[in-house]
């Protein structure tokens, strides 16, 4: 649909799930919820336990049920009265959706969802527990539909053009130290102003008209919504 609204496009990371409540995806100690990241998140990990891995996701997929989208996600939403925004996440729960976001695009899959692990383009909706033995229709194990640690990342090359047409661009709540989705910045225009919202603000030397809001989601979305009223 065409729009004259200005293009905002937001990359958002963990950082504004976790004031819904949500861990982010690995603590200091390198652990994700006590586990090695390696042993729930990779094809291989998988391939050695996947009761383990099942049972882990099934866990994330409970805590995702009970948690409610925060000021940030609500925000995000409410930016579309203005612009048109187009929310490009490494997340994979449904806050924005459920924070009323009409346009998201999600990298790394979502928790809502699975898989064969034969078929990779026949996705399957999924709200309770997925076990060993579960089958889909082809005969073969059932699987998120995440994307791990030394798999493709297939959106990739949707969200490319998306910040290509960018009239803003804006990273929340993501370190950019997980590729190639930290990679995105860097198919931003030079000239669009840029904005990045986090507790501990990542390095980006080298990306021009970019300002840093050293902030929780939520009060640095208010601070950008100030920044976008001097632009626009």
């Amino acid at each position: 649909m065409q729009t004259n609204k200005p293009k905002l496009v937001v990359l958002s990371g963990a950082g504004i799930s976790a004031e819904s409540g949500l861990k982010t995806f690995r603590d200091a100690d390198g652990l994700w919820e006590g586990h090695n990241v390696y042993e729930v998140a990779t094809p291989r990990g998988f391939a050695s336990n996947p009761k383990l891995v099942l049972d882990f996701y099934n866990m994330r997929r409970r805590d995702v049920s009970k948690a409610m989208p925060n000021a940030a996600h609500i925000e995000l939403a409410n930016l579309e009265s203005d612009f048109d925004v187009t929310i490009i996440t490494q997340n994979i729960d449904d806050l924005h959706e459920r924070g009323g976001s009409s346009n998201v695009l999600h990298l790394h899959g979502e928790i809502f969802k699975m898989r064969s692990v034969f078929d990779t383009e026949t996705i399957y909706e999924i709200r309770d527990d997925i076990n060993v033995g579960d089958k889909a229709p082809d005969g073969y194990q059932l699987r998120p539909h995440i994307v791990w640690f030394e798999e493709q990342v297939p959106m990739l090359e949707f969200a490319v053009p998306i910040i290509e047409s960018a009239d803003v661009f804006v990273i929340i709540g993501t370190s950019l130290q997980v590729y190639p989705a930290a990679s995105l910045i860097n198919f931003a225009s030079k000239e669009i102003p840029k904005f990045i919202i986090d507790k501990k603000v990542p390095h980006t030397n080298g990306i021009q008209n970019i300002k840093a809001i050293e902030s929780t989601a939520s009060q640095g979305l208010l601070q950008l919504k100030e920044e976008l009223n001097k632009l626009f």
